[in-house]
This record gives structure tokens, C-alpha cells and sequence, in this order.
């Protein structure tokens, strides 16, 4: 079974910010310890994509709001963020990427 991620890329010229998160958590908001994380269709509902379409896109931006376990995993693999910068809000993991 192929299982999908949503991806939004957002550019300017100097820089691409990139929204990933796992396609089931699309419109879900997670609260915990003060923390709101908002899993918006209008920030993070771009194109349905496989793991490997994750990857070469982190690849490309400069930064990058990532969410949920698939997500969070890809985005591992191909060395974008280590786990030591993934954070559980209300048992969702999420991190963010910022390349200098």
C-alpha cells in the first residue's frame, strides 16, 4: 500500500519553504503544554506525494514545517532534521527545518 504525505512549497526569491505532514492529520489542531500546533489545509494541503518526493523536496528548501510520523520520518532519512529536534505536541511529532 503507497502511503501519501501532503507537500506545499512556498518560494520567494532567495528562498523555499517547504509543508509536509502526513495526509490523514490534514485539519487536525493538536494542544499541549502551550503549544497550538494547527494542521491547516491552507498551509499544508499542496500535492499528495510519496516518501521519496519528500525527500528531494527537503533537499531543495531552505526551510521546513514537518508533521507527523511519515513525515517526520522521511525527513530523517535524507538528513534534513536529526531526531533530537522533533518535538511531541499532544502525541503528534513535528519539527522544523531552517538551513542558514
Amino acid at each position: 500500500m503507497l502511503v501519501l504525505m501532503y507537500i506545499k512549497t512556498y518560494e520567494t526569491d532567495t528562498s523555499k519553504l517547504v509543508a509536509v505532514c502526513d495526509s490523514e492529520l490534514i485539519g487536525k489542531t493538536a494542544i499541549e503544554a502551550g503549544m497550538r500546533l494547527e494542521i491547516s489545509e491552507e498551509f499544508y494541503k499542496g500535492e499528495l506525494v510519496d516518501a521519496s518526493q519528500v525527500k528531494f523536496a527537503l533537499q531543495m528548501a531552505n526551510t521546513a514545517n514537518i508533521v507527523g510520523k511519515r513525515s517526520i520520518e522521511a525527513a530523517i532519512s535524507c538528513q534534513a532534521i536529526d531526531q533530537d529536534s522533533v518535538i511531541m505536541i499532544e502525541g503528534i511529532p513535528y519539527a522544523l527545518m531552517v538551513r542558514m
